[in-house]
């Protein structure tokens, strides 16, 4: 048994099935690669029919205990995804002195600080590559080839669905309900697509990165999340004309005075810009670094195969080090506790829409406003009429949140002003 790197799989589902192809399939490469062979020895499956079909070739269980007391497994995959009991089966695993290699976000974002303690005791590995954009590789580049680099940002589009809504609304002018549905027939979206349009997923995914990226730990909690659920086509429409396409970004960023900064929301990038040429499913992932300048990491961010590739290579990962004997080797790298910046002291440009009583004097009052609470502004653009109301477009320079937020309230309170439509944020290194 000291020749094989045995692997104990929990769940055989859609990604824990492409696993098993990916080891079947490889299986030669692998070994060679390793230095001995790596094989999938027992399963927890409690889907009666899949594990009848997986009975003929793997030990099938129904128990946890059945894989967590296995002297012989060396590597414990969890596949099972949510947070409970996936969360409580990985620290078991890990005490039990496994290595464990998951693709479960849920349970990173929260549980990460508990975990990778437990890790460390245990002188065991804890890989999680699958876990932040499917197949595209991007944790382990960040823990070791980015390791000299102080990073100073990540921005990424982090979620198919809602990159998938975003193309289809801008490229065919649909709304938001049309494309929501069209997704949802398409298995991009799930019947309950909250997490995803709501901005959840990515603000997990981002929580991770930040972590890696500034060597402290962010939890979910600490994310400021807005989702798409009320874009409209209008204000899509409205960007590509001003040389922006919006997408749905997860940012976090280092600032020396203001502390880390970490959000997720609908962002309008210059449509030159990398991240903005990412389309439909696609996934991308764009890190400045001092030394590196700015990098990007694309491919396809979910699916079987692609999510199977990620947590395959953490296994051939890990079973080097058991080769090696150097498990443990790369421990957890949130050793520092940088400070959180505030919501309020965030910074960014912005984009906003608002419909104003068409009278003189209104522009000079709109932009008084802004003045007022040191707003200035790059381009007050007059639109169409709308019910009677003409619709204006303003762009910011950069501003802090709280400012913006007092010039909205300020703006709400004008008798000139019927309404304020949308403020959606601006990445542009232009209006800085």
């Amino acid at each position: 048994m000291d020749n094989v790197v045995n692997v104990g799989l929990l769940g055989a589902g859609t990604v824990g099935g492409g696993v098993i192809l990916v080891l079947e399939k490889n299986a030669a490469d692998i070994e060679k690669k390793v230095g001995m062979p790596v094989r999938i020895t027992k399963i927890l499956e409690r889907n009666p029919q899949l594990a009848v079909e997986l009975g003929q070739k793997y030990q099938i269980t129904d128990k946890i205990e059945d894989i967590l007391e296995d002297p012989d497994l060396d590597i414990v995959v969890e596949l099972i995804g949510r947070e409970h009991p996936a969360k409580e089966f990985i620290a078991e695993a890990l005490r039990h002195g496994k290595n464990v290699v998951t693709a479960n976000k849920d349970v990173l974002a929260k549980h990460g600080k508990e975990l990778f303690e437990l890790a460390s005791q245990n002188q065991v590995d804890f890989m999680f590559e699958a876990s932040v954009g499917g197949g595209i590789p991007i944790i382990r580049p960040l823990k070791s080839c980015l390791a000299a680099n102080k990073i100073t940002s990540v921005m990424g589009i982090v979620n198919g669905t809602t990159n998938y809504m975003l193309t289809k609304m801008s490229a065919e002018h649909l709304d938001f309900a049309d494309v929501l549905k069209e997704a949802q027939d398409k298995g991009y979206a799930e019947s309950d697509p909250t997490a995803d349009i709501g901005g959840l997923d990515a603000a997990r995914k981002i929580a991770i990165l930040a972590s890696i990226a500034f060597n402290t730990r962010v939890v979910l909690e600490d994310v400021h999340v807005e989702g798409i659920e009320n874009l409209t086509l209008r204000d899509i429409d409205y960007a590509n004309e001003l040389g922006y396409v919006v997408k749905l970004l997860a940012i976090a960023k280092r600032d020396e005075k203001d502390g880390i900064s970490v959000r997720v929301h609908p962002t309008m990038l210059p449509s030159d810009h990398p991240l903005a040429k990412v389309n439909d499913v696609y996934n991308a992932v764009y890190v400045t670094g001092d030394a590196v300048g700015d990098t990007m990491f694309f491919g396809r961010g979910a699916g079987r195969m692609p999510t199977a590739s990620a947590v395959c290579g953490d296994i051939v990962d890990v079973a080097r080090n058991i080769r090696h004997g150097s498990t443990g080797r790369i421990s957890c790298t949130c050793y520092d506790e940088k400070h959180l910046c505030t919501i309020e002291n965030i910074t960014s440009p912005c984009y906003i829409r608002l419909h104003v009583h068409d009278k003189p004097g209104v522009l000079a009052g709109i932009a008084a406003a802004f003045g007022a609470q040191n707003v200035s502004l790059k381009n007050v653009v007059q639109k169409a009429k709308v019910n009677g109301f003409s619709e204006l477009v303003v762009i910011t320079y950069d501003v802090s949140e709280f400012n913006l937020r007092m010039a909205i309230q300020t703006l709400r309170a004008l008798p000139i002003v019927e309404k304020i439509c949308s403020v959606i944020r601006v990445e542009d290194d232009n209006l800085d």
